[in-house]
């Protein structure tokens, strides 16, 4: 493909843009190169006030993404982006007029596996629990194979949970949620916080503290799959989040709250941290769970508790 040029495309273009839906007088249409493993494409045609023009069919538009994979193999000067704008003609027998630009943009390059982001959220990650008490070194409870953008269930290199002894207490801490994610480009810790687990230290052996690890890693995925699981603790203060199996028994359910702390100095602002309480059903027994989350309940039991929300 070598010959193909910028011209080719726009004539090869013409047809399928000249097609336009009743009323619109212009277009503009944003592509992607394909880009560690996803392309995209935006845009539509628009109306003389601007509004864009409800299309009957998208498919005549698949000729947009074919034409950026010819000049992507092309030889053309390096680029990752192709604005594609067209206007129909003034008057009729006139030719339309269409322009097409490349560019490089690096603010739409995906992070990939070796990007040193990751690191600088691990490390302002591990600043901030090494000032609230000792890192076990070498302590971790990860399952699951990183793909090929070494991303895990939780979108990064880092899915592992950290135990922090701090004066008789031990912590259990999710270590890769804030990550931001692999693959992709846009300016977010993953899913926007860190979880965290405390207990009594002495009555945690070394059998219970992997017990309570690997299910904090299991509430850790619930999280990274689930919708604005973070801003729902934020908002409400507490919540009821999931139920627990009948090893943990007598604890039923696990209670996420929001916690005075967050984490600093991670690539994309601060993330809070969300305290993960198990609890028992009869904390909860008489209460109405018909609110978003049960959040009523949930404030209620760790006022019970003597825990205030951070």
């Amino acid at each position: 493909m070598a010959s193909y040029s910028i011209d080719d495309a726009i004539r090869e273009l013409a047809p399928a843009l000249g097609k336009a839906p009743a009323g619109a007088v212009s277009g503009e249409w944003t592509a992607s190169t394909m880009q560690a493993g996803h392309s995209s494409r935006t845009g539509g045609y628009r109306d003389a006030e601007g509004n864009y023009v409800p299309e009957a069919s998208r498919h005549p538009l698949d000729i947009i993404s074919d034409i950026v994979e010819k000049l992507d193999t092309s030889g053309v000067p390096r680029f990752n982006k192709v604005v594609i704008r067209w206007k129909k003609p003034k008057f009729p027998f006139m030719r339309e007029e269409i322009t097409l630009e490349t560019s490089y943009d690096r603010t739409i390059v995906p992070r990939g596996p070796d990007d040193p982001i990751y690191a600088t959220a691990a490390a302002a990650r591990r600043v901030f629990w090494q000032s609230r008490g000792t890192v076990q070194e070498d302590f971790a409870a990860e399952r699951g194979t990183a793909n090929i953008h070494a991303q895990t269930k939780w979108f990064g290199p880092h899915r592992r949970i950290l135990a922090i002894h701090a004066r008789e207490r031990l912590i259990l801490a999710t270590d890769g949620l804030s990550t931001p994610w692999a693959g992709i480009s846009e300016p977010e810790n993953g899913v926007e916080c860190e979880l965290f687990m405390e207990f009594d230290a002495a009555r945690l052996d070394a059998a219970g503290i992997e017990n309570w690890a690997n299910l904090l890693i299991n509430i850790g995925d619930l999280v990274s799959d689930g919708y604005r699981v973070a801003r729902d603790v934020e908002e409400h203060g507490a919540i009821l989040f999931c139920r627990l199996t009948e090893d943990y028994r007598p604890m039923t359910r696990i209670m996420l709250s929001r916690d005075a702390d967050r984490i600093d100095g991670l690539p994309f602002g601060s993330v809070p941290l969300i305290r993960a309480t198990p609890i028992a059903e009869a904390e909860i027994e008489g209460q109405d769970l018909s609110d978003d989350w049960g959040a009523a309940a949930a404030r209620n039991a760790l006022a019970k508790r003597g825990m205030g929300i951070g």
